[in-house]
């Protein structure tokens, strides 16, 4: 199963281990799931889950991101026909759609306004938890 994963689903998960966030955030550290990236989503990732504002070990991230990257899949995308509300968000879907993932997993899918999907599943962590796992 192909799936882009949103920043904010990161680091809920590391905030909060517990959670919906938390159980995708080990699912990708032990490569249960297929993670679609391409170097910008790579990069907001390191940026953001660096930020001091976040009480992140430097090892807990490698611990996240060095299998993501291993095990995911580099996606090359083209881009988005319109613009989505958030800029930011724009690499999320363009893979997502290059990919034909199954799920964009997100905590803000109001962002991603459904005639610009072309397809792609856009859930919360709950949802994906529900619905791509409910058999297993």
């Amino acid at each position: 199963m192909r799936v882009v994963v949103d920043t904010n689903v990161l680091v809920s998960g590391l905030l909060s281990p517990f959670g919906p966030p938390g159980i995708i955030v080990n699912l990708i550290a032990r490569s249960r799931v297929r993670t679609c990236y391409d170097t910008r989503i790579l990069a907001e990732y390191v940026e953001v889950l660096r930020r001091p504002a976040f009480p992140f070990d430097e090892a807990d991230v490698a611990t996240l991101l060095s299998p993501l990257a291993a095990h995911g899949e580099p996606i090359a995308s083209e881009p988005l026909q319109a613009r989505l509300p958030d800029p930011d968000d724009e690499p999320f879907l363009e893979v997502a759609i290059a990919a034909s993932a199954e799920y964009l997993v997100t905590g803000n899918g109001r962002h991603f306004p459904p005639d610009l999907r072309q397809g792609v599943r856009v859930a919360s962590p709950r949802e994906f938890l529900e619905t791509a796992f409910r058999n297993g």
